[in-house]
């Protein structure tokens, strides 16, 4: 009988652990599948760590990753994926946004013979600016980049072992995995859900400077197209500077040496100093993920797991 893994990544979720392990087990418990549910806890400072300790000493089926820090949703994930054992795994965010009842649907995908079976929400419930800056930002992410990025996708989906292994493979540091799933390819379908609100009722954990950086990292992990605008925006001034030039100069050959212009230079540099910064900020972004690369640091640390690396692949 083949394996389904879950995989829910965990930060600060005491209240939801228990109900959310309730409502996988109703949800697993039909089908014609053996079944682990798989916590790791990224850091909790509350007692998440407990609460999922708590339930692996009852169960069996639960296994659990703590790590010694907070890593970021990403390298919990990547934990999950190198120690489950199941023939496919689920990702799911451990506040119950992600639907439990859903799973029944991605496993029938993978019963298709789906490699990834992706649950996309709708933008129910967010608010106006945001959906409109979604909006933005995927269509400016899909023109920069070579890779597809859907709006709604995101990292509740199924994997098949082939898939997992795919992006196992993959050995960069810096991880975006909205846009790996993406690069590694391989049949995809899609299943639309509408939005749900974290079950405690407050708003998302991310904020807003947190999806901004989020979003640049979308941006930088996947071309380098901002260095080759930056060059053809150099390129641009210094071209508009000859023409303001001789422009000039064909003034002060025909009427002579006018009040000098502040505004024009104070202007110039204004323009120019914010397209330098600009330049450099980008410049910076992936000279920083270049050193990170090198230091070859692994992406999280473990501190305590009943299970261990996965070594079938």
């Amino acid at each position: 009988m083949k394996l389904i893994s879950i995989v829910v990544p965990a930060y600060n979720e005491e209240e939801n652990i228990s109900s959310m392990y309730n409502q996988l087990a109703q949800e697993l418990e039909p089908l014609p599948y053996r079944y682990e549910i798989m916590f790791i806890n990224d850091g909790s400072r509350d007692g998440t760590l407990q609460e999922i300790l708590a339930l692996s000493e009852a169960h069996d089926n639960v296994k659990y990753i703590s790590l010694t820090r907070n890593f970021g949703k990403e390298s919990a994930m990547l934990a999950g994926l190198k120690r489950c054992k199941g023939d496919a795994a689920i990702l799911m965010d451990s506040d119950l946004q992600h639907p439990p009842h859903l799973i029944g649907e991605l496993v029938r995908g993978f019963e298709e013979g789906f490699h990834q079976v992706v649950a996309k929400r709708s933008r129910t419930g967010d608010s106006r600016f945001r959906s409109l800056f979604s909006v933005f930002y995927y269509r400016l992410l899909n023109s920069i980049t070579d890779v597809d990025f859907v709006d709604g996708e995101g990292d509740f989906r199924l994997l098949s072992r082939k898939a997992i292994n795919s992006l196992l493979a993959l050995s960069e540091t810096n991880r975006f995995s909205k846009g790996l799933y993406s690069w590694i390819g391989l049949s995809k379908k899609i299943i639309n859900y509408e939005n749900v609100l974290r079950a405690d009722g407050q708003q998302s954990k991310w904020s807003f400077g947190g999806l901004i950086n989020y979003g640049i990292d979308g941006i930088i992990s996947f071309n380098t197209k901002p260095l080759r605008i930056c060059f053809y925006t150099g390129f641009l001034v210094l071209f508009l500077s000859l023409l303001y030039i001789g422009v000039t100069f064909y003034q002060i050959m025909k009427e002579g040496i006018g009040a000098p212009g502040y505004f024009t230079t104070i202007t110039a540099v204004l323009v120019l100093g914010g397209i330098q910064l600009i330049s450099l900020g980008v410049i910076g972004e992936y000279i920083g993920r270049i050193y990170n690369e090198t230091k070859r640091r692994p992406n999280y640390l473990v501190d305590i797991s009943n299970v261990d690396e996965y070594d079938g692949y």
